[in-house]
């Protein structure tokens, strides 16, 4: 039976509703509802004009309606009185199918036609910074090796733990904190779950991580590479497919099943492509494609390879139950990377890709040696096309694809345009 929200409302204080539609570009869209209205918005949704946010519509188009998931409900742990709703776009009495949760919940579909579920896992880093964008904010976090820094994690300890503790109320089963591979930035870690459910937490939790910095006098930054010295943000995302209560990446050896290696199959085979989405910003290709850092290492792939527990490539199969894809960035939209990869991966076991041969090397220092690998695209121009090239991602994600390609374009026009103060120093005596 579905929740009646204005009943909830009344069982647990809450005064109003963000109802809440993550865009394209993954920015958070919301109103904020008295509960004495939410009744009405949960039959019909609350109304947008979708022009005004990244989505590919016109000022000509019809209202928008944001219905909101109640089963999504998450009551904001700093703000008890205020709850936030995940929502599903509407037009015209039918589903957005340009739209992110939308698009994810289609791919969730297509799997369980052939009895499978996906889960997902994904770990978030993200910078803690000054207000004003400039620095990281503590600026005695200066070591050049400082992961897992035990004195830079405690001088942050209020704002750390003050996101902990609210996973765990929220009973998201939060397990570690710690301070990542860059100086001022942080990840933090909550158990994996079905697709749907993690997408809603991983959006969520942005917003959570930037609201709960905001009331300490700082900044939380996802942006896949704000430092150009330091480690940028990842999303990496962990991925298994059930049968029932079967994990169906389980093999008889001890190793990744066929399914497994053929879902892992269709996620090489698309790369290229998937990066226009995983990695969807100028910014991103300065993540994957950097020289080393500071620290020693990126923590980011430049081809597109598989191997065991080695954190240097794309795919990464610690244990024989799941992957780990390394491939995504902080910018990611949280429903569109799920999306993508299930879409791929339903593609491989669909067409029984191979993921070709298991490589145990160390690619940073090694990698030239394989000739044969297919290399990231080396920015976001090259990824949308291999993107506008994707058959398998086109057919599979539908009219969202075109939609992201209009729109992205125009960032890449917008940013072409873009006259740099590096360009000056460099051309201006040519």
């Amino acid at each position: 039976m579905t929740k009646d929200l204005a009943e909830v409302a009344k069982k647990k204080g809450i005064k109003y509703f963000l109802i809440s539609y993550t865009d394209l570009f993954g920015s958070q869209r919301a109103k904020l509802v008295p509960a004495s209205a939410i009744a009405g918005m949960q039959r019909n949704g609350a109304g947008f004009a979708g022009f005004a946010t990244w989505l590919d519509m016109s000022p000509a188009d019809p209202d928008l309606f944001a219905r909101p998931d109640p089963e999504s409900l998450i009551q904001l742990p700093w703000k008890p009185e205020v709850g936030w709703l995940a929502a599903d776009l509407w037009m015209n009495d039918a589903p957005v199918e340009a739209s992110p949760r939308n698009a994810l919940k289609a791919q969730i579909a297509r799997a369980a036609d052939i009895g499978l579920q996906m889960k997902t896992g994904v770990e978030c880093e993200f910078f803690l910074i000054a207000p004003d964008g400039d620095r990281i904010a503590d600026t005695a976090d200066t070591q050049v090796k400082p992961c897992y820094d035990q004195q830079a994690l405690m001088r942050r300890y209020d704002v750390i733990t003050e996101i902990c503790d609210s996973m765990l109320d929220l009973g998201w089963k939060p397990y570690q904190n710690d301070h990542e591979d860059a100086n001022g930035q942080f990840e933090m870690n909550w158990e994996f779950d079905d697709a749907l459910l993690t997408a809603d937490r991983h959006a969520f939790f942005k917003f959570m991580a930037k609201s709960i910095a905001e009331k300490h006098g700082l900044r939380a930054t996802f942006m896949p590479k704000p430092f150009v010295h330091l480690t940028g943000n990842g999303c990496h995302m962990h991925v298994s497919m059930w049968k029932g209560d079967e994990n169906a990446f389980v093999g008889n050896s001890g190793e990744l099943s066929h399914l497994g290696l053929n879902f892992i199959g269709g996620v090489i085979h698309s790369a290229d492509a998937i990066a226009a989405i995983t990695n969807p910003t100028v910014n991103s290709y300065k993540r994957i494609n950097a020289p080393r850092t500071l620290s020693g290492a990126t923590w980011a792939p430049n081809s597109v390879t598989w191997t065991g527990n080695n954190r240097t490539h794309m795919i990464r199969v610690p244990e024989s139950d799941r992957f780990e894809f390394r491939l995504a960035d902080g910018a990611v939209n949280p429903y569109l990377l799920p999306a993508v990869t299930l879409a791929a991966g339903l593609d491989g076991i669909e067409s029984s890709r191979s993921p070709g041969q298991r490589l145990d090397i160390n690619m940073y220092t090694d990698g030239h040696s394989i000739k044969d690998a297919k290399k990231l695209p080396l920015n976001m121009l090259d990824a949308l096309r291999a993107l506008e090239e994707s058959t398998v991602l086109k057919g599979a994600l539908g009219a969202l694809v075109p939609a992201y390609l209009k729109l992205k374009h125009g960032e890449w026009n917008d940013y072409a345009r873009h006259l740099t103060q590096w360009e000056r120093d460099t051309t201006l005596d040519c």
